[in-house]
């Protein structure tokens, strides 16, 4: 254990509280400083600052957890809002990483507002990230349900970088649990030595098969007009490129078509587009197509049987909506949700469920517990209706998939789900690598799914080989009508779904490596010890690994989403490789042996084609 170092002594003082009412009695403060054992690039020892708020001590506990990290505990006398700060020199710093894509690379200033996460939005991790992608600081909080907020900036008076954690600690709750990490590994090697330490003691009933496999959402391609036939026909054809299941979206339940959504609630198939569900589910399995069902799970709509009942039950309403927000913390709400959506796998033989708008139950300044709720706080509410319905789904379907989605990636909500999907971004691909990108970095167990693939019917192949490409590194979700793409746009969906299935293990699970998070990852690669795989998007140069040193991987894919075909490969030392191009569609255009210098070596990658190489023994 480090020892501590209290160069503030433990003497409360009275303060008032923020906000407090006139009338209230004011709250007692405590500092302290802990010297974390650590050094950070300049040398110095790593000092966090702690602030007790409502307490009158703060223990702590400092344990090494590998060169260069440290696990800390803070508990307090009483209940308290605790805070740590603590501050690294910014030399050299390039990006500052969160799980939040929508937040900018940039190095915010110290005085921006921190961001509260919770169990349905966010997860309490950032890393500050240098040159060569190496992380300054990573930092994550242990806590995964309850609101945490997390904060962090540049220090305009003295050049540093502030990290802020804010948690508020319960007289016999959980203490505040920080990983601090300085080791100056790659920033995403730092995140996947988080994301191990969160699932310490966390079991997950694994992921299904399906849902790792390319699928077909009707989403973009259909919007709300979905029917039996119409979704039948984009499954026979789905299968027949490589997908292997379908996401029926918004539409089923409802015969309106504005987009809004108050005709959710009731949870009833639309009878003149489904008559028999059941038969209908059954139908897109003989097609040999998994089947998940979409649910708006906190939304309750005025033109719903169920808004009278449950009107008086609400977090708050959304007139733009046309809804209002279901409070989870009433049990008569979560029953009601439960047994609505387990109808999907129970009664009609759905594989799984797109579980939607988890995140609209994070409302930033929710109601007091009203009567008739058995729980407090509304994180508590949601975590018990996921558990709940997850458990019941687990019943009749062991393996149940089960879709969330940004920006509720807590790992708290891992054992209730099997994948994530970045959140919508049409038409956008660097955005949906971004995005998938960032998820893979902090997903767990959890399959990672982009976003919903679709292009303008006059798309070239190229330009579709490139949308794929961009979500080379988590599962594709295809939505365009497939009846209405050319050959071309088939074959080069065929082909790439195809790669996606080959590799699998490797491009899901492999060591994920992205590069320049400032940049928007203009390089990606994943590998494990058989096979790399790179993806290019932008005109860099692709390092080989050293296979003699190393015992680099045999056989190294590079797939080309820029428009530069001059694809520059840098080798370590003189070596021999198999050298196969295809392009978009496939089709090879080139197979032979190159000789391969020390240095740079230019191979001809059309857009959206594919280098493979295979290396000598």
């Amino acid at each position: 254990m480090t020892p501590e170092v209290p160069t503030v002594s433990q003497q409360p003082v009275q303060v008032w509280r923020p906000n407090a009412p006139a009338d209230a009695t004011p709250a007692t403060v405590v500092h302290r400083q802990l010297d974390t054992g650590l050094l950070h690039d300049a040398g110095t020892p790593l000092t966090v600052h702690l602030t007790g708020l409502g307490c009158d001590r703060l223990d702590t506990a400092v344990n090494r957890a590998g060169d260069g990290v440290a696990l800390i505990e803070v508990t307090a006398s009483a209940a308290a809002t605790v805070r740590a700060e603590w501050r690294i020199p910014c030399v050299g710093a390039t990006a500052y990483w969160t799980p939040d894509t929508n937040a900018s690379r940039w190095l915010p200033p110290s005085w921006v507002a921190p961001r509260t996460v919770s169990l349905a939005l966010g997860a309490p991790v950032a890393s500050l990230v240098g040159a060569d992608d190496r992380a300054l600081c990573t930092a994550a909080a242990g806590e995964t349900s309850a609101p945490v907020r997390v904060g962090a900036g540049v220090v305009e008076e003295s050049g540093e970088f502030a990290f802020t954690v804010e948690q508020d600690l319960t007289a016999d709750g959980p203490p505040l649990r920080l990983r601090l990490d300085l080791s100056g590994r790659h920033f995403a090697a730092t995140l996947r030595a988080v994301t191990d330490w969160w699932a310490e003691g966390l079991k997950h009933p694994g992921i299904a098969p399906a849902a790792r496999m390319p699928a077909y959402s009707t989403w973009y391609s259909l919007h709300q007009n979905v029917d039996a036939a119409v979704v039948e026909r984009q499954a026979e054809l789905a299968a027949a490129v490589g997908c292997e299941s379908i996401i029926v979206d918004d539409g089923w339940q409802t015969t309106d078509r504005a987009r809004g959504y108050g005709h959710c609630g009731d949870w009833e198939p639309n009878p003149a587009a489904f008559p028999d569900l059941a038969a209908h589910v059954a139908e897109v399995h003989r097609l040999g197509v998994a089947y998940l069902l979409w649910y708006a799970v906190p939304f309750i709509g005025r033109h719903n049987e169920a808004w009278d009942r449950f009107k008086g039950m609400i977090l708050r309403e959304e007139p733009h909506l046309d809804a209002a927000v279901l409070d989870p913390r009433h049990p008569d709400v979560r029953a009601y949700l439960i047994e609505k959506i387990s109808r999907a796998v129970e009664e009609w033989g759905m594989d799984g469920l797109k579980l939607d708008f988890i995140d609209r139950f994070a409302a930033a300044d929710p109601p007091p517990a009203p009567a008739g709720a058995d729980r407090t706080d509304v994180h508590e509410g949601v975590r018990r209706l996921l558990a709940d319905l997850g458990t019941r789904l687990r019943r009749t379907r062991p393996d149940v998939i089960v879709e969330h989605r940004q920006p509720y990636v807590s790992p708290g909500l891992w054992p209730n789900a099997t994948m994530i999907r970045a959140t919508d971004c049409p038409l956008s691909p660097a955005e949906n690598r971004q995005r998938t990108v960032d998820c893979r970095l902090t997903a767990g167990p959890l399959a990672v799914h982009a976003d919903m693939i679709t292009w303008h019917p006059a798309e070239t192949p190229e330009s579709v080989a490139v949308h794929l490409v961009n979500a080379l590194f988590s599962v594709p979700q295809i939505s365009v009508d497939l009846d209405a793409q050319s050959p071309g746009q088939l074959a080069a969906l065929r082909f790439w779904l195809g790669v996606f299935r080959r590799y699998a293990d490797v491009l899901q699970l492999g060591d994920l490596e992205p590069a320049r998070p400032e940049l928007g990852y203009p390089l990606v690669r994943a590998g494990d010890h058989r096979t790399m795989v790179v993806a290019r998007y932008a005109p860099l140069p692709v390092a080989l690994p050293d296979r003699r040193a190393a015992g680099g991987p045999q056989t190294v894919l590079v797939a080309n989403a820029d428009g530069d075909p001059v694809v520059l490969l840098t080798a370590a030392r003189p070596e021999q490789a198999l050298a196969r191009v295809q392009d978009c569609r496939g089709e090879i255009l080139s197979e032979t042996v190159l000789d391969l210098v020390a240095g740079a070596n230019a191979v001809t990658v059309p857009t959206g084609g594919l280098l493979t190489l295979t290396r000598e023994h």
